[in-house]
């Protein structure tokens, strides 16, 4: 077992989409941080004997198969973790998962055949007994949020896998939310700004495609709105925020990293 996990942790609390629980750790070691116990139907994992703990199962879900090779090594060097399947798309990885019960699914976010986020909310359905990682390019605490609350345990960056994916898969074993450390201090303050700016997900959607500069029009074809709708979630977007300008509201999106400096 990693040394790493015996580490002291503070506690606090954040809200999930089943609730609300205590947080197990924070950010206590290198670059990443957990923030909280997710499924709180795993904590009976915590007490089992060192001795009788049985290898975190994990099916292994990516496009490459070179980088299949590169996950499975990099999980291969802990004991307690036995890759048992591998899929290369998502229709397959849901399947392996319905089938096998492994405990962890490590997941690429770039899939073809679906939607990461509708195959998550599946599996969370149908397979409540699996946690999801899910790794993927892109550093958008918006993205790690709504993977989180579709129901993922853990959002870790590709190129931080070497260094963080064996403790995200350790970590969602045992029901714990882990975020990147780059990652999940935006997604912290972007959690703070929805509950104490009553920011919904829409809202928060919006502000950041106004941020990357798109327009009122553009924004209803992306997202299958009326232009009037979109409108309206702004001048209440700048009511709530207490915004005058769209220069403010790029400076609040880059502050809670809901787009890249």
């Amino acid at each position: 077992m990693d040394p790493r996990l015996s580490k002291p942790w503070r506690v606090r609390a954040f809200p999930h989409p089943i609730g609300r629980f205590v947080t197990t750790s924070a950010v206590e070691y290198g670059d990443s941080v957990a923030v909280m116990r997710s499924h709180p139907h795993l904590a009976a994992f915590d007490d089992e004997p060192e001795g009788e703990r049985l290898p975190i199962t994990v099916v292994l879900a990516d496009r490459h198969a070179m980088h299949r090779r590169t996950l499975r090594r990099l999980l291969g060097v802990e004991q307690a973790v036995s890759v048992i399947d591998e899929a290369s798309d998502l229709s397959s990885a849901a399947g392996h998962v319905e089938r096998d019960h492994p405990r962890v699914l490590v997941l690429d976010l770039d899939m073809p055949n679906g939607s990461a986020i509708d195959t998550i909310r599946h599996l969370r359905a149908r397979a409540p007994w699996t946690q999801i990682v899910v790794l993927a390019i892109e550093e958008s605490a918006l993205i790690a949020q709504q993977l989180l609350a579709a129901g993922a345990a853990a959002f870790v960056l590709k190129d931080r896998a070497e260094t963080e994916l064996l403790e995200a898969v350790a970590r969602a074993a045992r029901g714990e939310e882990f975020v990147s450390a780059s990652v999940a201090t935006g997604l912290e303050a972007l959690r703070r700004t929805a509950h104490e700016e009553l920011l919904s997900p829409r809202e928060i959607e919006i502000v950041r495609l106004i941020a990357l500069g798109h327009t009122s029009v553009e924004i209803a074809t992306m997202l299958h709105l009326s232009r009037r709708t979109v409108e309206t979630h702004r001048a209440r977007i700048f009511h709530k925020l207490d915004l005058k300008t769209r220069a403010e509201l790029v400076r609040f999106a880059l502050d809670h990293r809901l787009i890249g400096a």
